[in-house]
């Protein structure tokens, strides 16, 4: 099936992402290795697709949560070094080695298990061990770090290949972002063994790119949601980049029906009409990934113009109010995500174009951009655009 038969679709514009990822590099220090970060279905956006192209565009290696979204990517292609960020249990071991991977470690107790399992095979383990900032997850608090790495240095199945951190705020809290990237600098000035180590030092991800010092040691960076288009934070970095949005989110117009004033709308008449209405009912609810916060909240775009969502939604359509747009008709595209042209008896200022962009969605939605991403579910197809011209 094509777009123009598709009742709910998200678009992927792969060039924009090549893009993104040009505009990045281009305004970060020269020596800095890009880590693309794709778990989670390359946040939705669906990985085989984007990770090819993430390839093609000159990524230095990846991250992904745990060895089996590892294993998928690593069937993508090889020669990339795939950092997986999450704890690897020990059942999951030998997929470290059988797809030649590279672990984090916070533990003494891992670095036994993968010295033994290095040792076993014959072949050293790859690690980044991963230092507690502040972030209270995964990684070795930092004042307890030195005899951990110690540690790991000294065990002769494990190759350490990088250090790093994580910052916890570094979209809304800058003293706290400053105050992990201290500790993590005093930890690595107590680390004198670094200079003898080719490591990645990494621990900037989207947020904290516009903090970054080109003098700090740092040699990588991790980025996940900004290579995507859109960024948690304002700066001049970001004003440099101007991303391109890389999803979008469609449905379209199932019905159209008019009922009079006072008749409750969806599940547990959240919303009664004011006045006598045209409604129509689109063809994606809360199954497809418009969430149950949206509703009486969010809008979508019909024809250029915004469309209210009234009452609940539901899990297999949304009601939106049409009475200001008497023209809309079945078939026509609603989108959640994105932009559409404004008919020209309907333009205001000269706007040619209404958006509206994921971080909008999400405010509606009570949620992150992240998620919003991550909760376009399995049955919404993917569109791939894969030209690159502007």
């Amino acid at each position: 099936m094509n777009g123009s038969t598709h009742r709910c679709w998200a678009e992927i514009d792969l060039a924009a992402l090549e893009r993104n990822l040009g505009k990045i590099r281009a305004a970060l220090p020269s020596h800095i290795r890009y880590v693309a970060v794709v778990k989670a279905d390359a946040y939705g956006h669906g990985m085989p697709q984007t990770v090819a192209r993430l390839m093609q565009s000159g990524a230095d290696a990846f991250a992904v949560a745990n060895v089996y979204e590892a294993a998928e990517l690593r069937e993508i292609g090889s020669g990339w070094p795939i950092l997986v960020l999450g704890a690897v249990l020990p059942e999951e071991e030998a997929h470290l080695l059988h797809y030649d991977l590279v672990a984090t470690v916070s533990t003494a107790e891992e670095v036994e298990r993968l010295d033994k399992l290095g040792r076993k095979h014959k072949r050293p383990v790859r690690v980044h061990l991963k230092v507690d900032t502040g972030m209270g997850r995964l990684g070795i608090w930092h004042t307890e770090a030195r005899p951990l790495f110690e540690r790991i240095v000294a065990a002769k199945n494990i190759a350490l290949e990088g250090v790093f951190t994580h910052f916890s705020s570094a979209d809304s809290d800058p003293d706290y972002t400053l105050l992990q990237r201290r500790r993590f600098l005093q930890l690595l000035d107590k680390l004198p063994e670094l200079a003898d180590q080719r490591l990645l030092i990494h621990a900037d991800n989207s947020a904290g790119l516009d903090t970054l010092a080109p003098d700090s040691p740092f040699n990588a960076v991790r980025v996940g949601l900004l290579q995507f288009g859109h960024a948690p934070y304002r700066g001049s970095l970001l004003d440099r980049i101007k991303p391109e949005p890389v999803l979008s989110f469609h449905a379209r117009i199932g019905i159209v029906k008019e009922l009079p004033s006072g008749v409750p709308i969806s599940y547990s008449q959240t919303h009664k009409l004011r006045r006598r209405s045209q409604l129509a009912v689109l063809t994606a609810g809360y199954g497809d990934g418009i969430p149950t916060t949206a509703s009486n909240r969010a809008s979508v775009l019909i024809r250029g113009r915004r469309c209210p969502v009234l009452g609940r939604v539901t899990m297999d359509q949304t009601i939106v109010d049409v009475t200001d747009l008497p023209e809309a008709a079945p078939g026509d595209i609603a989108t959640m995500i994105g932009a559409q042209a404004v008919t020209i008896e309907h333009q205001k200022d000269g706007e040619t174009h209404e958006r509206i962009t994921v971080e909008e969605f999400a405010y509606w939605c009570d949620n992150i951009p992240w998620e919003i991403f991550c909760s376009i579910t399995k049955r919404v197809p993917r569109q791939y655009k894969t030209t690159r011209d502007q």
